[in-house]
């Protein structure tokens, strides 16, 4: 193809962009906020609060830029194997995972690096401009109009690739040329998270993840440990995170910040004991789950594609954000390599990456529907489901081989459905009644 326009220049723009360079002549990334050098921008406040790169995200992350791990980690992040990362499940500590690996590192000092490398694609090039409509044309994205009428160019594409995020203004663009926006899925959840930094020493030895998650008998006001999590980050500090849902949610005040740290698990309890606070707690309310399904338009136009949260963004708890944006990219390769034209609507792309998302929201709501203020919708078999979970997530704290099989789910690198194999649940079983 010639021309490829990407809307949108965060995680998952660069992740197709990064893609679309190995298809396209030029590759164009339109991005209207402007990330200083600090990688902060004023349109995507979410940037500020930790986020995970679970093991699947990771390891796409090295796939589609070799070599990656060793740069960030050269430059401040830290590789957290094995020990080095801890779960904790109604603060007991889960058996350790040998084979865990996880990135220690802030998110804007994450996609800069990864806007360097895209920088440096020798077909892709960046414009500070927004996006205000679509242009179609023989009933397929053509082009993309923006606020500078000077760059007359991006009137014209082989593909558009909507990456703008949660505040997607997609489905009104498609509106206001006769075709139908794709149907939502929703889940109101009310969740809010807060993160603060910290000063960084010897204080936890090698730790650089640790996780606090209720178990199954816990709903939003946590009866053994706040929920949470903490990071070695880039900069010789700790990135912590609380959540809470409703009436729960976290707010800036640091003293309530750190009185809420006080009540977590070891880790956390230390860092609020032994370090000193850096700057602000950072409030973000997240109030629901949701997903654009595409596959179930009887028609779609050619020419366009959907990644990133502007496809879906589910339960940031679960840390699923930046992993389905690699393998959403993934999906994107996938597709191209078929040979399939960027003209014709791009249902395989979707297929593919429907899948992914479908996984990830499969996971995160099932847990969300625990929580007494969601209230659905419950799916078929739910109670059976979340029952047979349950076990498994008691079975998982003390044994590793079922610990090993869950951490694959949790880092979506397995499907769900891997949960439900006779051999995991016979030695589940076994587990819970030795117990």
């Amino acid at each position: 193809m010639r021309r490829a326009v990407v809307m949108g220049g965060s995680y998952a723009g660069l992740f197709a962009a990064r893609v679309l360079g190995d298809f396209a002549e030029e590759v164009v990334v339109v991005e209207p906020d402007a990330i200083g050098g600090d990688g902060l921008g004023r349109r995507t406040p979410q940037r500020r609060q930790l986020h995970a790169l679970l093991s699947m995200g990771h390891r796409r992350l090295e796939g589609w830029f070799p070599g990656i791990t060793d740069e960030l980690v050269r430059d401040g992040a830290r590789l957290g194997e094995g020990e080095d990362v801890r779960f904790y499940v109604d603060g007991r500590l889960k058996a350790p995972v040998p084979e865990a690996r996880m990135l220690g590192a802030t998110r804007p000092f994450l996609e800069g690096r990864l806007r360097r490398r895209v920088e440096l694609l020798g077909n892709v090039r960046f414009v500070r401009a927004e996006v205000t409509d679509l242009v179609l044309r023989g009933g397929r994205v053509a082009g993309v109009v923006t606020d500078d009428p000077a760059d007359d160019g991006l009137r014209d594409a082989d593909l558009v690739v909507d990456a703008t995020g949660r505040s997607s203004r997609l489905g009104e663009w498609l509106g206001r040329h006769g075709w139908d926006e794709a149907p939502v899925d929703r889940m109101r959840i009310d969740l809010g998270y807060a993160t603060a930094s910290f000063h960084r020493g010897d204080e936890l030895g090698g730790t650089v993840i640790a996780h606090s998650s209720p178990g199954p008998a816990s709903d939003y006001q946590p009866k053994v440990t706040e929920p949470g999590a903490l990071a070695a980050v880039e900069g010789d500090r700790w990135s912590v995170v609380l959540a809470g849902y409703a009436d729960h949610r976290p707010g800036p005040d640091p003293e309530e910040f750190l009185r809420r740290m006080r009540r977590c698990v070891a880790p956390i309890r230390t860092v609020a004991e032994a370090s000193t606070m850096i700057g602000d707690v950072v409030t973000y309310r997240f109030v629901e789950s949701r997903r654009r399904v595409h596959s179930r338009l009887r028609r779609f136009p050619g020419g366009l594609v959907v990644t990133g949260d502007a496809l879906a963004s589910v339960n940031p708890v679960y840390g699923q954000g930046l992993t389905l944006a690699a393998l959403e990219a993934d999906a994107l390769a996938a597709h191209l390599r078929t040979g399939a034209g960027p003209h014709a609507p791009a249902l395989g792309y979707f297929r593919r990456a429907e899948a992914a998302v479908d996984a990830a929201w499969q996971l995160s709501t099932a847990a969300d529907l625990a929580q007494p203020h969601v209230t659905g919708p419950y799916p078929r078999g739910y109670r059976a489901r979340k029952w047979v979970a349950d076990r498994l997530t008691e079975a998982s704290v003390t044994d590793p081989a079922v610990n090993a099989a869950y951490m694959r789910v949790v880092h979506m690198e397995a499907p769900p459905t891997a949960l439900t194999d006779p051999r995991l649940l016979a030695r589940a079983a076994r587990v819970l009644l030795r117990g």
